[in-house]
């Protein structure tokens, strides 16, 4: 899949008054959040320059071989008229010389052309909607909760529909491995426009499901999902960085055209966008270091064993001997609290150390929001940016950084959410939620880390408990919060009230003396 990118706003917020493209999204709007904007024009596509086809044998090959698809070699002209869309003769050209492109860059054959369509944003919005199934009770809740958890959306709000709306404005294209299709998003409504770079990564996304066996990758979590992300989305970026780079050297491409009468600002949450594109941004420079030294026979390696945590692409040095730890959370509610279980899905939710980051992150981000400049909670708001040594153009490849002493460090986590007999009625849970490190001094710097971060959500010490505290009735997060650190871990138990922490946990909020 291919995601819009927050550009503008982003670095507008940095201090820097550089506005311009991030590494996939074409051409950003200074707005808020960016996303690529296309119009149409009756621009075709030039014909190579001479010294690009003096020498080529343009001939059919008489088998297919790599850099040549459905009659089309890598470097072979086409001839389109964008002023209308691109009609089926048109569509199946474009992709067919993609095709060959993406085969010439990544060395690899396609078995098989997969249907593309080209829709507009408004098109795919409805389609969203339309295959929207409405989630039980106990997914609503399991959602809420754990995203209440990252202080990113409260529980008054419906979590699966943010998610939702991010998906459908925050997705440029996509290949459904159900059906095995690809769509591609303009935001042109009229006449909706290619973009090849998109269309190059969507069909990199279809050529990995024909040559290596993603179906067994475990995403039960949004850890597992990011981390096994990091080769799958890695591997796609870096193609589609290496891809445009040939646009830029020696290939005609269709890329958007920007006069401004497209696009504009997409209902965006940012902490949920940053939590999912870590894989997107880290996954790029994990694959790049590996193909420059050692070759892409060692990147398709990776796809037999994949990355085990967000950790291991943060940190390339970490794969493949650092595993996560196993954690485990021991279950001890009383008064009605019980374990929310998921029908068909696992009853706990893992972030890993992207998910962390992001969540300390987007507490920065809120702050510089109201503020106007950049203003730190935990993490540094340009420590998420990544520039070019010496510009403040972000970097191609890994525009976004996920790695900050607080998160550094991480060795697994587990959130278990719990409920009572009235969670479905008033949106109250509790949870308990375990986060182990690879030392004392990693755990006691998230452990602070996230004192901060409680205190920057208004949380206060509840006087005559040990180490709890108190979200006031009125804040965003209201709720009771219990937080110890033993050894290598750190656990939080979240209650709606006070008397309700030992409730979700025993001997949570133990009373003082005195």
């Amino acid at each position: 899949m291919r995601r819009t990118i927050l550009v503008a706003a982003l670095v507008v917020l940095s201090g820097c008054s550089f506005i311009g493209g991030g590494p996939t999204t074409p051409t950003p709007a200074a707005t808020d959040t960016a996303t690529s904007t296309e119009t149409a024009g009756p621009t075709p596509t030039p014909a190579p320059t001479p010294t690009e086809t003096e020498t080529f044998d343009f001939a059919d090959p008489p088998e297919d071989r790599l850099g040549w698809e459905d009659g089309y070699w890598y470097n072979e002209s086409v001839s389109v008229d964008r002023s209308d869309g691109l009609d089926e003769t048109e569509l199946d050209a474009v992709v067919a010389r993609s095709m060959a492109r993406v085969e010439e860059v990544r060395g690899l054959e396609f078995e098989e052309t997969p249907p593309v369509e080209v829709i507009s944003r408004e098109a795919y919005r409805e389609r969203v909607t339309d295959r929207r199934s409405d989630p039980t009770t106990a997914n609503r809740l399991h959602q809420n909760t754990k995203w209440e958890a990252m202080f990113m959306i409260n529980e008054s709000i419906d979590a699966i529909g943010v998610q939702e709306r991010n998906f459908a404005e925050g997705t440029l294209g996509l290949y459904d491995r159900r059906s095995e299709e690809i769509l591609i998003i303009s935001e042109d409504t009229e006449t909706p426009q290619m973009d090849e770079i998109t269309l190059s990564q969507e069909l990199f996304h279809a050529l990995q499901d024909q040559r290596f066996d993603l179906s067994s990758y475990d995403q039960r979590t949004r850890e597992e999902a990011n981390a096994r992300n990091g080769i799958v989305e890695g591997d796609g970026n870096y193609v589609d960085y290496l891809y445009e780079q040939r646009c830029e050297s020696d290939w005609d491409c269709l890329t958007p055209q920007d006069d401004g009468s497209a696009g504009g600002t997409p209902d965006l949450h940012v902490g949920l966008w940053m939590t999912s594109f870590a894989p997107y941004s880290e996954g790029p420079e994990f694959v790049q270091g590996i193909h420059e030294s050692a070759g892409w026979d060692a990147v398709n390696e990776i796809y037999e064993n994949p990355p085990e945590s967000t950790e291991q692409v943060i940190h390339p040095d970490k794969y493949p001997d650092e595993d996560p730890a196993d954690v485990t959370v021991e279950h001890t509610p009383s008064d009605g609290w019980r374990v929310l279980e998921l029908d068909g899905g696992v009853n706990y939710a893992s972030f890993g150390e992207g998910g962390l980051y992001s969540m300390f992150w987007y507490a920065t981000f809120e702050r510089t929001q109201e503020t106007g400049a950049p203003s730190p909670v935990v993490v540094p708001y340009q420590n998420f940016l990544n520039f070019e040594e010496g510009s403040r153009q972000l970097r191609d490849v890994g525009p976004y950084s996920y790695d900050h002493p607080v998160t550094e460090g991480w060795a697994g986590d587990r959130l278990v959410p719990y409920v009572n007999d009235t969670s479905a009625e008033t949106n109250e849970t509790g949870y308990v939620w375990k986060t182990v490190w690879d030392s004392e001094d990693d755990a006691r710097e998230f452990a602070d880390g996230y004192d901060r971060l409680l205190e920057y959500r208004g949380a206060e010490p509840v006087a005559g408990h040990e180490n709890t505290y108190r979200i006031p009735e009125g804040g965003e997060y209201a709720d009771a919060f219990y937080v110890t650190r033993d050894g290598t871990e750190v656990v939080v138990v979240n209650a709606p009230t006070v008397d309700d922490l030992d409730g979700v946990r025993a001997g949570a909020a133990p009373e003082t003396d005195g």
